[in-house]
């Protein structure tokens, strides 16, 4: 069972694995804790943990720290065609490190090597982490 402090720590940790242009898919519905495991890995890779939010409104944000660059995506509000139509795949093909929440709704594989994470809540408010596999055949 991972808490909000947990699930920071476990973005901190990937951020070692996605340094210098990984990609973390991640997946789990509202309130899951998939924009505090991007704070967690903001902050690794020193991004101001307060600066990350919910792109929800924005689809994309993108933070640059220490020569570091993270993208973060959310993609709750589109559709496949809406996502497809943004031209994300480049965005996601780029450099820096990206984390896509919702990311069920790309319409288009990603690069071999990226990082899918799904996040299930739980009654009493804790979160589990039931997957963390790495994408190598997409």
């Amino acid at each position: 069972m991972v808490d909000e402090a947990a699930m920071e720590a476990l973005g901190a940790e990937l951020a070692q694995r996605l340094e210098p242009d990984g990609t973390l898919l991640l997946y789990g519905d509202l309130g899951a804790g998939k924009t505090v495991l991007v704070r967690g890995l903001a902050a690794a890779l020193g991004v101001p943990g307060r600066e990350v939010q919910s792109p929800t409104f924005t689809i994309v944000r993108e933070h640059e720290a220490a020569g570091t660059r993270l993208i973060h995506v959310d993609l709750y509000r589109l559709n496949e065609r809406e996502v497809e139509a943004m031209g994300l795949e480049e965005t996601l093909a780029g450099g820096g490190v990206k984390a896509v929440e919702w990311a069920e709704r790309l319409p288009f594989p990603v690069a071999a090597g990226s990082i899918r994470i799904r996040i299930e809540r739980l009654a009493d408010g804790r979160r589990r982490v039931v997957e963390d596999t790495p994408l190598d055949d997409v």
